[in-house]
């Protein structure tokens, strides 16, 4: 089931970028869901030892590891993950069909 979370191109390039400066010993990034936020829930990234996330689900190719929190995983189901830069600032944005509304900021959302 690899298929529920897909980066773009820009995302996969800004993870590479981010990883060639993780703390030592990370080699990936794991994404999870948190209740959290005006609208509910938010998304979490986070820096990871792949061989510390044994049952978590991997997306990603070769040069980035994604990891996803197993308690995320019906939260992003069909998610696309992109990297987006504009004038004022630039941020991972997550295109989640699942997602019913968000809040004004963009920062979390409700499903």
């Amino acid at each position: 089931m690899n298929d529920f979370l897909s980066l773009t191109t820009n995302a996969t390039k800004q993870l590479k970028k981010i990883l060639s400066n993780a703390p030592n010993g990370e080699d990936s990034i794991v994404i999870g869901v948190d209740k959290s936020g005006c609208s509910g829930y938010s998304y979490k990234i986070d820096f990871a030892n792949s061989s510390d996330f044994k049952n978590f689900e991997k997306v990603g190719n070769d040069d980035v590891k994604v990891l996803i929190d197993p308690k995320a995983t019906m939260f992003l189901i069909g998610t696309t993950m992109d990297y987006k830069t504009d004038k004022l600032s630039s941020r991972f944005v997550f295109e989640n069909p699942n997602e019913k509304s968000t809040c004004g900021c963009g920062e979390s959302f409700s499903i």
